[in-house]
């Protein structure tokens, strides 16, 4: 592994930066704001430079604009229905097409009771600059998995892809101080839009203060308002 990319942890990139591999080359993982070309790898957007053991490198940003890419799962808003295609608006430059087979045990018959104004969490299947981006509400094997319409009774919010990313970490320190204000169910699309539930809206509205609020607060910070928030609220 490059000791070039090491010595970069931590530091604020720009695109159009660009490191050499050393060694091992095929052992370097790049992940968002990084784009690998042969012994190179290439900054695509500004962030700070990070880093997670062994191999995987990837730019920390405040982004706001979704890009869609292949296999990322989603929170859309379904805009308008279009013949057998629904059009679904994720957050990007254009609206994502949802056909109505693309739910699980939908038929011509057995068609999905999908509305104008409800949310689906869903996959893109295609998602490249030439071609509409098109979702999914299924997996390979034709199965929802948590995909499809939902939304009842919960708050939608928008927050940066960075912070994003920190929610959906496997045992996310975040989630877990979050789960010991108050009991909630959450929602995480890739493309910045977070869906909470809780038992009044009181409870969302705090909790939507507090996802708002984690953007620019240290650790220690984060524990101390959280702690006062679970001891005030009812």
């Amino acid at each position: 592994m490059s000791d070039c990319l090491k010595e970069k942890v931590g530091e604020v990139l720009l695109p159009g930066d660009v490191f050499s591999l050393e060694r091992k080359p095929e052992k370097v993982i790049c992940g968002p704001g990084l784009r690998r070309n042969g012994d190179e790898i290439l900054v695509c957007k500004s962030g700070i430079f990070r880093h997670k053991h062994p191999n995987m490198y990837w730019i920390d940003s405040q982004q706001k604009r979704y890009v869609p890419a292949k296999g990322e799962s989603v929170i859309g808003i379904v805009t308008a229905k279009s013949g057998d295609v629904f059009k679904v608006d994720v957050g990007g430059s254009e609206l994502a097409s949802l056909s109505y087979l693309a739910f699980e045990g939908a038929t011509k018959r057995n068609r999905p009771n999908v509305k104008v104004g409800d949310l689906v969490y869903a996959q893109f299947i295609i998602a490249n600059k030439d071609m509409e981006p098109e979702l999914v509400c299924m997996d390979s094997c034709g199965r929802a998995n948590g995909m499809g319409v939902f939304g009842l009774g919960g708050l939608l919010m928008k927050v940066s892809l960075g912070l994003v990313r920190r929610l959906l970490v496997p045992q996310s320190a975040l989630v877990k101080e979050l789960e010991k204000v108050f009991p909630f169910e959450m929602v995480v699309g890739l493309n910045g839009r977070v869906w909470v539930k809780a038992q009044s809206t009181q409870h969302m509205l705090v909790l939507g203060n507090l996802l708002e609020g984690c953007e620019n607060m240290t650790a220690q910070q984060r524990h101390a308002v959280f702690r006062r928030v679970a001891d005030s609220t009812p």
